[in-house]
């Protein structure tokens, strides 16, 4: 006994062995004016076999590129529509590399750690004080959302003396972090959703 998995791979397999072996021999008819006769027949049972599609707006166009395409694009007939190439459009687009860099730490992502390095290279003045209150700004909101109890002013000098090797050294209470209300809220919520999914689970 012979299984379907021994079998050749079907190229469509949603219309079974049968209409594939009709289109296979469809291919092999000689006299044309009968292969198109035998196309047009597989259409209409093709056609039959996904009734709920039928209202579908071009539907009969889908199911003659489908023909085509079991046909390994042999079949030679007039098609009422042009042909879409499916074994062009169904090749599988090319992986996309990602980066694998290491993160250091995962509240602050990568682009903090990078501005710092950028901020430790300018020369001293307004301009890099100014960014690196910025980023300042940009890594208490990071440690509100992640846990509320690390948020410190000396945690973030810390911090920022750490990923620029030591260049960016200042006082905690020189920092001047004006933090938005929605930061120290979003922190809120989440802790207040942990809270009730904790007392969801004691429930069951």
């Amino acid at each position: 006994m012979e299984y379907n998995t021994q079998r050749e791979r079907l190229p469509m397999p949603e219309y079974g062995r049968s209409v594939q072996e009709m289109v296979d021999f469809a291919v092999g008819i000689e006299d044309r004016a009968e292969r198109q006769r035998c196309a047009e027949a597989i259409i209409d049972i093709m056609w039959g076999m996904f009734p709920s599609y039928r209202d579908i707006k071009d539907f009969q166009v889908k199911l003659w590129d489908h023909l085509a395409y079991m046909s390994g694009y042999r079949l030679d007939v007039d098609y009422p529509y042009p042909v879409t190439r499916l074994d062009v459009t169904k090749q599988t687009p090319e992986r996309i590399s990602y980066s694998n860099g290491k993160i250091a730490m995962r509240h602050y992502g990568k682009i903090v750690p990078e501005l710092i390095l950028k901020a430790s290279s300018l020369p001293q003045g307004p301009e890099r004080d100014q960014l690196i209150r910025l980023i300042a700004v940009q890594m208490k909101k990071d440690l509100l959302i992640w846990n509320k109890e690390m948020a410190g002013d000396d945690r973030i000098v810390d911090d920022l003396r750490e990923f620029s090797n030591g260049l960016i050294q200042i006082e905690s209470g020189n920092l001047d972090i004006d933090v938005p209300r929605q930061a120290a809220n979003q922190n809120q919520m989440r802790t207040q959703k942990q809270g009730q999914r904790r007392k969801n689970r004691k429930r069951y």
